[in-house]
């Protein structure tokens, strides 16, 4: 069976960071593992309390994983302090890990900030040139770029200065206003486009989280990166389709969508 570890913080009411990865990885029939970085408590409303975990216990939670169950890809979200980035960029160089797929995680879809101003220099320096894929939406993408985004053509041109500057393959998210939700992926100087599916859902809490951990599933299993991204993007347009309402803001995705098991029943 093949594994994929998570490096990411835990959302208290389920819908993104290590419960939403777990779930995906889960239901793309790979092994799910977790390393946590903080604890948040949070609902579909937003973020209200973070604690992180200390460098020496992350470090002691990834050297646990490695030396017993070694991953075939490692998906990386919330990390908000460069000590964590840190530990956890040599670790990963230290285990020769693979198939790192980051998920620059910045703001959550409630608008909380979830990574420090200090820890972006080191994020990008760090974990970005040993990633496999990086997976910036609109606003990251503005931010890692340095150019405003208005346009697929922006995208591209961000996802181009990206790639080149951090020395790796980018997949840009276009799913905040400029388009319906296609995404540009810029890898070994070409670039792909993703059309989205317009879904009106406005329930897309951990959507970012789900991406991402299905692309290191893929990656897992096996597929190459293009055919990664295409059967992760599949994945979340069956998830928001479905239509699940939860919580009293924007609530999240249904990860189970597709799920057929005979201990799925009722009563």
């Amino acid at each position: 069976m093949k594994k994929t570890l998570t490096i990411a913080g835990s959302d208290s009411c389920g819908g993104a960071g290590i419960q939403a990865d777990i779930k995906t990885i889960t239901v793309h029939g790979v092994y799910a593992m977790s390393a946590i970085t903080a604890l948040t408590a949070q609902n579909t409303t937003g973020v209200f309390s973070i604690e992180e975990v200390s460098p020496k216990f992350l470090k002691s939670q990834l050297d646990a994983v490695f030396s017993d169950i070694f991953p075939d890809s490692v998906k990386i979200g919330m990390i908000s302090s460069a000590d964590l980035i840190k530990v956890t960029a040599e670790r990963l160089k230290h285990y020769n890990a693979g198939n790192i797929v980051v998920d620059p995680v910045m703001v959550s879809t409630s608008g909380s900030k979830l990574l420090k101003d200090t820890a972006l220099l080191t994020l990008c320096e760090e974990l970005f040139p040993v990633s496999s894929l990086v997976t910036p939406n609109i606003p990251e993408a503005e931010i890692l770029s340095g150019i405003f985004i208005r346009s697929e053509d922006d995208m591209t041109k961000a996802a181009q200065i990206i790639c080149k500057k951090y020395r790796c393959p980018v997949l840009c998210k276009g799913g905040h206003s400029v388009n319906d939700s296609n995404d540009i992926l810029f890898i070994n100087e070409s670039y792909y486009r993703f059309s989205g599916e317009h879904i009106s859902n406005p329930n897309t809490h951990g959507t970012g989280c789900t991406l991402s951990s299905a692309i290191a599933a893929n990656l897992a299993k096996g597929f190459q990166i293009y055919d990664a991204v295409k059967n992760a993007k599949e994945f979340i347009n069956g998830a928001l389709s479905a239509g699940l309402d939860l919580g009293k803001g924007s609530g999240p995705l249904d990860h189970s969508f597709d799920i057929h098991s005979k201990f799925n029943i009722t009563p």
